[in-house]
């Protein structure tokens, strides 16, 4: 149950994240927004560390296979793609057509086992779950 509210809050702070850095960008430019998001975000996670953790930083390297660690490069790239998509579709329609691209890829890595992930099989009610909110975006559009 602590799963479900974790995602909860994880969704919620991001959709706040991501209004805020396109308020940022509005003040400078897309690429110095997100590099004072990701230089923050680097201030927390060595203060958590500080104060919670303290194993060897240089364990991080020991993960196989090494394209693993390209997670900080993504992560800018969303901030970027996040910023782009809510300063021209607003927060709530680039939030949703965040969350089933999330969804949609989610599923297809499990589906055939990407990236060390467990292999899952194919079931309607997940791909009915999909259907289910791409037409929640059709309806939301909807005019």
């Amino acid at each position: 149950m602590i799963g479900f509210f974790i995602a909860l809050i994880s969704g919620a702070l991001m959709s706040v994240q991501g209004v805020f850095n396109t308020q940022v960008t509005k003040s400078s430019t897309i690429w110095t927004a997100n590099a004072f998001v990701q230089f923050t975000a680097l201030l927390v996670c060595l203060g958590a560390w500080l104060f919670t953790d303290r194993s060897s930083p240089t364990q991080v390297f020991q993960v196989q296979p090494k394209y693993m660690l390209l997670g900080g490069a993504i992560g800018a790239f969303i901030t970027y793609t996040v910023i782009k998509s809510m300063d021209s579709l607003g927060p709530a329609k680039a939030v949703m057509l965040i969350v089933v691209a999330q969804l949609a890829v989610a599923y297809l890595i499990e589906l055939f086992g990407w990236f060390g992930v467990e292999k899952q099989p194919w079931e309607w009610r997940k791909a009915l779950g999909m259907a289910v909110a791409i037409a929640g975006i059709v309806i939301f559009k909807w005019k």
